[in-house]
C-alpha cells in the first residue's frame, strides 16, 4: 500500500468519523435537554470534557494560558465561544427538531464569509457571495415553512441557534486575528473547564433535581463531552492537518443530512418535505461559498485557526 493511499484512507476514516460525530450531536442534545435544564446541561458537558482536556494539554505541554497580552481574549473564548452559544444551541433544541437545529448549524460557513466581510474586509470572489445569498435564501425559507408547519412553536428555538451562529461566527473572525500560533489545546482546556464550572453555578438557579434526569439524557451528555467534544476536535484538527481545506469543509454539507436520518430513524419525523427539498439549493449555495479554489502559483494550505460546530468544543476549528 503506497503513503498516498494510506493518507487517503486515514482523510476518509477522519472525514467520516467527524460527519458521524457532528451529524449524533443534535439528538444527542436533544434528548438531553429533555430532563436536564439547557444550562446545567451545558456546564456538566464542559466539565466531562476539560479534564481529558487538559490532561492532553499536559500529555502536549500545551501552556493553558494564552500570550501576555491574549488573555482578556481568552475570557471571551470562554464567554462568546463556549459557554452563551452553546447553551443556546441546546436552549434551541427544547423548541426545535434536531433536524432543523443541524441545518441552521450547516450555515456556519456563510456566517463566517459575512463576518470575514464586515469584520476583516476580506476578498471574495463573485461565486462565494452567489453561494451565501443562496444558502442564506434557501434557509430563511426554511425556517418559514417550519414556523407555519409548527404553528409559531419553533421560533424562540430558532433565534436562539440563529444567535449562536452568529456569535460563532463573529468569534471565529477574531480568532483569525488574535489565536495564530495557539495550540488547539490551550484553545480549548482552560476556557471549556471556565465555562463548565460558571454554567454549572449558574445552573443551579433552574434548580435541576437529579432524580427527574433520565439515565440516557446524562449519557447523552456524556456523549456530547467526550465523544463529540474530545473526540470531535482531535479528529476535525487531524482532517484539517491532512486534508485540503475545501475537503474539510464539505463536512458541512455531509452532517445536516445524517442528523435527519438519525431523527427520522430515533422518531420517525425530522423537518418537513418543502424544507427537505430546499436542502438541494441550500447545500449548493454552502458548497459555493465553501470552493475557493487555489491561489495562483501557490499550493492551498490547511487552515490552523478554530472554526465552530456544535459537535465539538473546538472544530479545527469545534
Amino acid at each position: 500500500m503506497t503513503s498516498q493511499l494510506k493518507r487517503q484512507i486515514l482523510i476518509a476514516l477522519l472525514f467520516a468519523a467527524v460527519a458521524l460525530t457532528w451529524g449524533t450531536t443534535w439528538m444527542a442534545m436533544k434528548i438531553a435537554v429533555q430532563t436536564v435544564p439547557p444550562v446545567f446541561a451545558t456546564g456538566l458537558r464542559f466539565l466531562c470534557a476539560a479534564p481529558i482536556l487538559l490532561l492532553l494539554a499536559r500529555w502536549r505541554k500545551a501552556p493553558l494560558l494564552f500570550p501576555a497580552g491574549q488573555r482578556g481574549f481568552q475570557l471571551c473564548v470562554t464567554l462568546f465561544y463556549f459557554a452563551i452559544p452553546f447553551t443556546l444551541m441546546i436552549y434551541g433544541e427544547r423548541y426545535t427538531s434536531s433536524s432543523l437545529a443541524a441545518i441552521i448549524f450547516a450555515t456556519m460557513p456563510a456566517a463566517v464569509l459575512a463576518a470575514s466581510l464586515i469584520f476583516l474586509r476580506e476578498r471574495t470572489s463573485l461565486q462565494q457571495l452567489l453561494g451565501l445569498l443562496i444558502a442564506t435564501g434557501a434557509l430563511s425559507t426554511i425556517l418559514w415553512h417550519e414556523s407555519h408547519a409548527s404553528g409559531g412553536s419553533q421560533i424562540k428555538g430558532m433565534l436562539a441557534l440563529v444567535a449562536a451562529v452568529l456569535i460563532h461566527a463573529v468569534m471565529y473572525v477574531q480568532c483569525k486575528k488574535r489565536c495564530a500560533g495557539i495550540s488547539v489545546l490551550s484553545y480549548n482546556a482552560l476556557p471549556c473547564l471556565g465555562a463548565g464550572v460558571l454554567l454549572t453555578l449558574a445552573g443551579l438557579t433552574e434548580s435541576p433535581r437529579w432524580e427527574n434526569m433520565a439515565p440516557e439524557a446524562l449519557l447523552a451528555i456524556l456523549w456530547l463531552g467526550v465523544i463529540a467534544g474530545v473526540f470531535g476536535i482531535l479528529c476535525y484538527f487531524a482532517l484539517q492537518q491532512n486534508a485540503r481545506p475545501f475537503q474539510a469543509s464539505l463536512v458541512f454539507l455531509v452532517f445536516p443530512l445524517i442528523a435527519i436520518a438519525v431523527e427520522n430513524q430515533m422518531s420517525g419525523s425530522s423537518v418537513s418535505e418543502e424544507s427537505l427539498m430546499l436542502l438541494l439549493p441550500f447545500l449548493l449555495g454552502l458548497l459555493l461559498t465553501l470552493y475557493r479554489g487555489p491561489k495562483p502559483g501557490r499550493p492551498p494550505a490547511a487552515k490552523k485557526y478554530p472554526t465552530a460546530h456544535a459537535g465539538s468544543t473546538l472544530s479545527g476549528r469545534k
